[in-house]
């Protein structure tokens, strides 16, 4: 892919960032009304909470995912980072993927059991807790950008190092 020019690539890193945070502030919603319905003794506070999971759930969280997840994509294809040239590109791509296809394929049927019955199991609060955890260590990643480059991403440095030398040099 083309590498971006400086705006476009400033706006989608805006908007990847605003969707990642979004995607953040919706599994934490979804943890505090999964509590709240998990340990609650009132049966229509738990009817609740589970009905306002299933609004999240059928309205924001395939949008929300596949946006991460394809503004993810397109800032690593359109900038010198790429996809498998760095550790750390590499990592928060599988997991962005992984998390999507979870909270798409797994949490959604799940909260629409939950909203059915009207009360939360402990699976609406394992599922939120570790999507949570995983986007806090993706958006640590992000900042620190540890663990070097890629196999791939070193041959390519190599193969750019050796272009710029001089012929004498080669």
């Amino acid at each position: 892919m083309k590498p971006l020019k400086r705006p476009a690539r400033r706006s989608l890193l805006v908007a990847h960032v605003a969707v990642s945070v979004s995607w953040l502030g919706l599994t934490v919603g979804l943890l505090a009304l999964g509590l709240s319905a998990f340990l609650t003794h009132d049966a229509t506070m738990a009817q609740a909470a589970t009905r306002a999971m299933k609004v999240f759930s059928d309205w924001l969280i395939v949008p929300v995912a596949l946006l991460s997840l394809l503004s993810g994509l397109l800032l690593a294809l359109g900038t010198p980072w790429g996809l498998a040239r760095h550790r750390w590109v590499w990592t928060k791509f599988w997991l962005t993927l992984t998390t999507a296809g979870l909270s798409i394929f797994a949490l959604r049927p799940g909260i629409d059991e939950a909203a059915a019955r009207g009360a939360a199991d402990i699976d609406l609060l394992i599922a939120p807790s570790v999507a949570t955890a995983t986007y806090l260590f993706i958006t640590a990643i992000s900042v620190l950008k540890p663990w070097g480059p890629t196999r791939r991403g070193l041959r390519l440095r190599q193969a750019r190092e050796r272009a710029r030398r001089p012929a004498a040099q080669r």
